[in-house]
């Protein structure tokens, strides 16, 4: 684009619009709490049921993986003492089988783990807020006394 062409660009987008500034926003809350749009809310409820969900495939998986696991490596040692070529490609299989479930095992470990860390914390960070809301009670009762002002 050269520069000439960018200037009329430039003019003719200023004689389609006016010159004030508007600003892109939400609506104010008319409560004037400030609202919760645009603000990610869990409810426990949430979170319990998502803890669940990875607690139930943690035990559901390591239970029927763990059989296939002891199937396939039989039916390996089964075909390997029978001098077939096939018995160890399965025995690798079955290893590679038993890395891989570890590996979503401890996944689904770590997301149970992960979410009651969190509850546990959000919940010491409610009690500290309480504690520190509770603090402000009394100096504020003391601020009113000395104005005069009484509760």
């Amino acid at each position: 684009m050269a520069w000439d062409e960018w200037e009329q660009l430039k003019a003719a987008a200023a004689e389609r619009h006016s010159t004030q500034m508007q600003l892109n926003q939400l609506p104010v809350d008319p409560g004037g709490g400030g609202g919760t749009q645009g603000d990610l809310v869990v409810g426990h409820k949430d979170l319990e049921a998502v803890g669940k969900a990875a607690r139930d495939l943690f035990e559901d998986f390591t239970r029927y993986s763990g059989h296939a696991r002891v199937a396939s490596e039989a039916a390996a040692g089964g075909l390997k003492s029978e001098g077939f070529a096939l018995g160890a490609a399965l025995e690798h299989v079955a290893e590679r089988w038993s890395e891989q479930t570890q590996t979503l095992s401890d996944a689904c470990a770590h997301i149970s783990n992960h979410l009651r860390y969190t509850k546990n914390l959000h919940a010491a960070d409610d009690s500290y807020i309480a504690g520190a809301i509770n603090s402000i009670a009394p100096l504020d009762e003391g601020f009113d006394e000395r104005k005069g002002h009484r509760r």
